[in-house]
């Protein structure tokens, strides 16, 4: 059985996967990490609108177990530019993963929503701590 990594490497290894996705990241106490990944962004002279994907892990040392909550929110102020909107959306069991494409006269983006909890689930059991996904 292998021995697991110690916590601290463990956060550096998660943060590098969470920036290696494209995300920013931020330190929440000695056994936490946010990240967030603004995926989605358009604005024209009357409003604007704005999709973040943020992901929270907080480490378990005495467990060895890494709980990862996910959430993406939207924000829109005054009147968002015309927007086309596709998405996909998978369900198997209290995991979804979605894709959202969206195309806008100020801008566009698209956004994975499951993309951090798989890379951070896969760096979490190479380093031989147990994957604790939280549903919200």
């Amino acid at each position: 059985m292998q021995k697991p990594m110690a916590d601290s490497d463990l956060l550096e290894k998660i943060a590098a996967v969470v920036k290696t996705e494209g995300g920013s990241i931020a330190r929440q106490g000695p056994h936490g990490l946010t990240g967030t990944l603004t995926a989605i962004k358009s604005k024209w002279f009357l409003g604007g609108r704005k999709v973040t994907d943020t992901v929270t892990c907080r480490l378990l040392p005495e467990a060895h177990e890494v709980h990862l909550r996910e959430i993406a929110v939207e924000a829109s102020w005054g009147l968002p530019p015309p927007t086309l909107t596709m998405e996909k959306t998978v369900q198997s069991g209290s995991r979804v993963t979605s894709t959202r494409v969206d195309q806008a006269v100020g801008g566009s983006g698209r956004m994975e929503f499951g993309r951090f909890r798989d890379a951070v689930a896969q760096a979490t059991r190479d380093a031989g701590w147990a994957f604790v996904y939280d549903v919200p």
